[in-house]
């Protein structure tokens, strides 16, 4: 029995109690290797409804749409419209942020791989029509400039919209339809699309989550985040096998299944490129390419990339020396702990690599001075308030701005040391895991500048 065969029969036997086990409401999953797909799906879509959830079934991406940007950035570079290195206003006059002199500077690589330095979430609603994006980027003026443009790397929708936003002035379309015509077209995907409006004409999965602390997943309030965020993961639906073949092609060298040249090999290979080393939070690699994600694994290279919006998760990885890849796509639940158990066993069986456990504290590494990490660390999305009594450090998280109509405050949580400077907390909305805390740099009194949890939250108190 081949390997694939073997993966097929764990999945027929485990998958669904891997769902139950972790409250995952449904989920489908293909795994290429050995030159074949396997698909598997189980649970219900929505839980309200009852409708079970199938190998068609089309789930949000969510963030692993940043790959798809970027590939429609690349296929720019190809044709000589783009050369990453240029500033951003050389093909987006009116970008602006706070800082008039970063904004002058900041180029589309450093867009590409999160380090332009600007606070990276602005997920105003600027409405449902073709520009939708357009209209947000004047709403990036104001948004405050965290450190020069290329000295660290921090998560950013924002940038990834303005990338988005390139595509549309410089093939004079919106970004849905060039991602139609671009990729999913050339792909030949059948059940992929841009928002609510594709996703009915499929069997589309509800995202879900935790009322309170024991409860079973219920149906979100709202499908979706805005249109304005496309570029960045808002609206991206599909089947695990459609993203599989977007996968594929990065593993083709650019072509399609049909020999469709969609990328040239020198911009598949510069996306898979090292560019920015990222903070150890276990779960977001070592460091950063171009949209991808390196991982850093025991054993071979993996790229990858995952989603995450209102009560949906997804996940990709690739292992690229052995040819294999896999698509994980959940509507709710605990579904870190879903995602590592089959990422384990599928790694380790078709690629001999090593996926290194989630977080989890050790007491014995807790530092004697906590003075360092006491104090409020904010943006335009949460403030985040660290505070230290009887030797341990908490957490509570309070939303903002658009964010505040969706999420309520965490509540306070204890921080519990992991190594380093870094801790884990465990928070209600990633339930199932903990989620790491790394505190970054020094704000010119020995207090650190930045929490980071993949975004760098700067300190505002002292």
């Amino acid at each position: 029995m081949s390997k694939i065969s073997e993966i097929d029969t764990w999945l027929r036997e485990n998958f669904s109690l891997l769902l139950d086990k972790y409250q995952v409401p449904g989920a489908a999953i293909a795994v290429f290797a050995d030159g074949e797909i396997v698909e598997h799906a189980a649970g219900v879509v929505n839980t309200a409804t009852g409708v079970e959830s199938t190998t068609d079934s089309v789930f949000q991406i969510g963030s692993i749409t940043k790959v798809w940007t970027i590939t429609l950035i690349m296929q720019l570079v190809d044709e000589g419209l783009v050369d990453l290195d240029r500033p951003v206003r050389d093909y987006l006059p009116e970008f602006q942020v706070a800082d008039a002199r970063a904004a002058a500077t900041i180029t589309v690589r450093q867009l590409a791989c999160h380090t332009g330095g600007f606070e990276g979430d602005v997920f105003a609603d600027t409405g449902t029509g073709e520009d939708a994006v357009a209209k947000l980027i004047p709403l990036l003026s104001d948004v405050p400039q965290l450190f020069p443009p290329g000295e660290r790397f921090s998560y950013s929708n924002a940038g990834f919209c303005v990338l988005g936003r390139i595509v549309e002035v410089l093939r004079g379309k919106c970004w849905d339809d060039c991602v139609r015509e671009r990729l999913i077209g050339p792909l030949g995907l059948t059940h992929a699309g841009c928002g609510a409006e594709d996703a009915i004409r499929h069997r589309a999965a509800v995202g879900h989550i935790l009322p309170e602390s024991g409860g079973e997943p219920v149906p979100t309030k709202v499908w979706s985040l805005a249109r304005s965020n496309a570029p960045a993961g808002a609206t991206l639906v599909m089947r695990p096998r459609d993203l599989l073949t977007f996968a594929r092609m990065h593993m083709n060298e650019g072509k399609a299944d049909s020999g469709v040249r969609v990328l040239s090999p020198e911009s598949v290979r510069a996306m898979r490129e090292r560019q920015v080393a990222v903070p150890d939070l276990g779960i977001m690699g070592t460091h950063w390419g171009l949209g991808w994600v390196d991982f850093g694994w025991q054993g071979g290279t993996v790229v990858g990339h995952d989603g995450g919006t209102i009560g949906q998760s997804a996940f990709l990885r690739i292992a690229l020396e052995r040819d294999v890849a896999f698509a994980l796509l959940t509507n709710g639940g605990a579904t870190l702990k879903v995602y590592h158990e089959i990422a384990a066993k599928l790694m380790r069986e078709l690629a001999g690599i090593t996926v290194p456990p989630l977080p989890e504290p050790d007491p014995a590494l807790a530092p004697a001075d906590l003075s360092r990490y006491v104090g409020e660390y904010s943006s335009r999305v949460v403030s985040t308030v660290v505070t230290a009594e009887g030797g341990r450090l908490w957490l509570r998280r309070t939303p903002k701005g658009e964010f505040a109509d969706l999420d309520e405050p965490s509540g306070t949580v204890e921080l519990l040391p992991w190594h380093g400077e870094t801790f884990v907390a465990v928070i209600p909305e990633v339930p199932g895991a903990y989620v790491a805390h790394e505190f970054v740099g020094d704000d010119g009194t020995g207090r650190a500048r930045f929490l980071h949890t993949g975004r760098a939250d700067r300190r505002v108190s002292r």
